[in-house]
């Protein structure tokens, strides 16, 4: 349902009115501009930081050292976050060039800030005249001392002055390793033959064909390498697409990734640490890099026998289509296969599916969604300017009191230079400030759906849905928070439950009432889903859940294997190797991990979407029994108010349990498997 707009002018005296501050980003088209800002905000915090350092003991107390830090941050984080979109989604190419060069001179400066001696020596001074702290003023010293420590402070100055030129380093390759991914493109030539099998509502569209009048499909970009893998009939077409989505800045980024992790590795043995997995996952639930290891090996055992008998099925398939009795399952078969069975066994056709999920209209039924769950309204936001045209702008509310809580902008849709994946982008953290006022979060989406055509609007596969669900969940994370520390704000929270808000919310994406809601074809909104047709998808998504979670079982143990104890000699035969055992083997001379941006940012760290899911379907249990179902007002209040809004002010495990009222369990998670909690198992992750 279209919601008028609200101008930017009547946002601000509304959020005004209720006690908080709207600001949105200013998103600099000129380079120089945008060097000029990032000076002056170095500037402006060296001097707030030399004044602080130059404080007499005597006068030190929360509001002058933590409380400014905190401020502080908040004010460098905003300039962070546009620098990170900007190098990610600006079309400029410049502006993407320049914006990556002052990324690396930020993220330069900003280690050099945490080695900062003379500031640490204020804090120390602070904490070590026992202050009487409650609460999140006492969580954000014992994070603000952690942190030091992590960064080696307490190391004699030589050793710490290494540490630190280490970590600079490890800054600027991360940053080459991700811009190395967002340039790939492999655009491969079809003939109509080769793509047998695929949506002729797909290949119809014009920016498909060239001159010759032959088909240009990008591996790089994900709904052109899906919409092959899971219709293309000819196994040749599926593996050269596979092979070019596999090959994907591996002629940049293999070397990158071997420094990387020679760098992780030395900064956490110098930082007293067995291994960069046992640095990363000491602030994270896992604690550890055995606990998270033990987790994926328990999962990629739990799962052996299902994952088997899902392979030996799209094999026997293989085996009818090729008349080889032999044929053996490949990586590109798995989900093409896996579709087949969906069509032929389940009756569903993903791809028909489509036509009842129109970008638009999805996105206003997960807005309704959020307003009869959460209890907000969201109206799109006049006056915004963005970084590109196209880009949607909202303001998010509360709508009981109608007073502002943030403002989400949505980058929909693939442009050339744009990042290709889908993430959420913070770009004003939420905090309150010393003189009461709270400040509204400001976020970005950006995705690369399906773009419309002059024939049709955009279309989403279920599967897309679901992501749309899924990065919301990340918007709401941040959009809700009511942490008084920009610190504890929105998703700052530990790296393996940053994922419980979104995967949960992917749920509702599954239930027939919630789509019912809004899902409708685009050529006539009073034809819904057949009856019966989500309950079969549910029926299917089993039928090939031991590969997806295998899948990601997989990528979780290259990851932690590769931030062992030892830097591997060679991490793509490594990661070869693992894919193997644990999924299927990648196909002969390419190289997944190079492609593989989680290795940046999410290191040491993708075991957690499993970890995250498991925790996400134990949330789920109590809309099971609520009347209502899902929409039941008063659990999904309960819901904002204890797991989307206080990021990391309260410590998750006791949130988790707060909300559920009994410890965590893991056999929700293992019956969504379709796999029987054997006793011992209902302990939680």
């Amino acid at each position: 349902m279209a919601r008028d707009p609200i101008t930017l002018d009547q946002a601000r005296i509304r959020a005004c009115r209720s006690g908080r501050r709207l600001d949105l980003p200013r998103f600099e088209a000129d380079p120089r501009a945008l060097a000029g800002d990032l000076d002056r905000t170095m500037s402006a915090a060296d001097s707030r930081l030399d004044a602080l350092a130059a404080l007499p003991s005597a006068s030190l107390d929360f509001e002058n050292t933590l409380g400014m830090l905190d401020e502080l941050g908040h004010r460098i984080g905003r300039l962070a976050g546009i620098l990170h979109l900007l190098q990610e989604a600006s079309p400029d190419p410049e502006l993407r060039d320049r914006a990556r060069d002052l990324v690396k001179k930020f993220q330069d400066w900003s280690v050099g800030i945490e080695y900062r001696e003379d500031v640490y020596r204020s804090i120390r001074a602070y904490a070590d005249g026992r202050p009487v702290l409650e609460g999140e003023r006492r969580r954000l010293l014992e994070h603000v001392l952690r942190g030091y420590r992590r960064a080696g402070l307490p190391l004699p100055p030589k050793e710490r002055d290494e540490v630190e030129a280490l970590r600079k380093e490890l800054a600027r390759v991360g940053t080459d390793f991700d811009a190395n991914i967002t340039g790939a493109t492999a655009v491969l030539e079809w003939s109509r033959e080769e793509l047998e099998g695929l949506p002729e509502e797909f290949l119809a569209q014009d920016s498909l064909r060239n001159a010759e009048g032959r088909y240009e499909l990008h591996a790089e970009i994900a709904w052109h390498f899906l919409v092959v893998m899971e219709n293309a009939r000819r196994e040749s077409t599926r593996r050269r697409m596979t092979e070019a989505r596999h090959s994907l800045a591996s002629g940049t980024n293999i070397g990158l990734i071997g420094e990387m992790l020679r760098l992780r590795s030395e900064i956490a043995r110098r930082l007293g640490y067995r291994s960069w997995a046992d640095y990363r996952t000491e602030i994270r639930m896992a604690a550890d890099g055995a606990s998270a290891e033990g987790f994926l090996r328990d999962l990629r055992r739990g799962l052996a026998e299902k994952f088997s008998a899902e392979r030996e099925v799209w094999r026997k398939m293989k085996a009818r289509d090729t008349s080889d009795p032999d044929a053996v399952l490949q990586l590109w078969d798995w989900r093409y296969y896996a579709g087949r069975e969906v069509r032929e066994h389940y009756r569903v056709d993903k791809e028909a599916l489509r036509a009842y999920f129109p970008y638009e209209r999805t996105r206003d039924g997960l807005f309704d969604l959020a307003g009869s769950l959460f209890g907000l309204d969201i109206v799109p936001l006049a006056g915004a300017r963005t970084w590109a045209e196209g880009v949607e702008s909202h303001l998010v509310s509360d709508a009981a009191t109608g007073a502002p809580l943030g403002t989400l902008h949505l980058d929909m849709f693939p442009r050339e230079g744009k990042y290709r994946h889908f993430a959420q982008f913070g770009l004003i953290g939420g905090r309150r400030h010393a003189d009461g006022t709270y400040q509204c979060p400001c976020v970005a989406l950006i995705c690369n759906f399906p773009p419309p055509t002059p024939e049709r609007p955009s279309l989403l596969s279920h599967d897309e849905v679901q992501t749309l669900f899924h990065e919301f969940g990340h918007a709401l994370h941040s959009l809700l928070t009511r942490a008084v520390f920009s610190e504890f704000s929105g998703t700052s929270v530990p790296r393996d439950y940053v994922e419980v808000p979104s995967q949960l919310l992917e749920r509702w994406a599954w239930d027939q009432d919630t789509l019912d809601g809004f899902a409708a074809h685009w050529r006539d909104p009073e034809e819904r889903i057949p009856p019966g047709t989500i309950d079969r998808l549910r029926r299917a998504r089993l039928a090939s859940i031991g590969a997806h979670y295998r899948r990601q079982a997989a990528f979780g143990l290259l990851d932690l294997a590769f931030h062992g104890f030892a830097v591997p000699s060679d991490p793509l035969a490594l990661s070869e190797r693992i894919l193997a055992e644990t999924f299927l083997p990648s196909p002969e001379n390419t190289a997944f991990v190079a492609g593989f941006g989680h290795l940046n940012g999410y290191d040491a760290g993708y075991y957690g979407y499993a970890w995250s899911d498991a925790i996400a379907a134990d949330l789920d249990t109590p809309f099971h029994d609520t009347p209502g179902s899902r929409r039941n007002a008063a659990l999904g209040r309960r819901l904002r108010d204890e797991i989307y809004a206080p990021g990391n002010s309260v410590d998750p495990a006791r949130a988790i349990e707060r909300f559920l009222g009994r410890p965590r369990s893991l056999a929700p998670f293992l019956e969504s498997l379709g796999i029987s909690a054997s006793p011992g198992s209902d302990s939680a992750p």
